[in-house]
């Protein structure tokens, strides 16, 4: 289950969280979850592995997206992890050597889980669209 620190999340509260769980800083909260289970894991990962083959290596596909998996994203005060996310070369051209991105995604994908579902389908949705992205309708159920 999802728990939530009440205050004004920073980044040194987001780097004491335990490696085995998973944090974000959703409207100042820091929010945390254990990590995905290996079935959600694996949902995730043939949905990665399907949509790079196309849109990454242009196998059999239109190519021009960078497919990434788990990127930390740095969206205005939020910090958000999504499962999948994806962004168009015209907008980045290259992948850069850092360990989080402030470009808001062309696309982002969240395999629902039940510690999860409350803040991808609403927090998260909401914090993507106020950033931008033109269709946060991104949620995908392992079950």
């Amino acid at each position: 289950m999802a728990e939530i620190a009440i205050g004004t999340a920073t980044y040194d509260d987001l780097l004491a969280v335990p490696p085995h769980l998973v944090a974000e800083i959703l409207d100042g909260h820091l929010v945390t979850h254990p990590r995905p289970t290996m079935r959600i894991s694996s949902v995730g990962s043939i949905l990665g592995a399907v949509l790079t083959s196309p849109f990454q290596l242009n196998i059999g596909g239109p190519r021009g997206w960078w497919i990434i998996d788990e990127p930390e994203l740095h969206l205005g005060h939020h910090l958000t992890v999504p499962d999948l996310a994806a962004w168009r070369h015209e907008r980045m051209p290259e992948i850069p050597d850092a360990p989080w991105l402030d470009l808001v995604p062309d696309w982002a994908c969240e395999v629902l889980s039940l510690s999860t579902e409350r803040y991808d389908k609403g927090e998260k949705r909401e914090i993507y669209a106020e950033a931008g992205m033109s269709n946060p309708n991104f949620s995908l159920s392992s079950t």
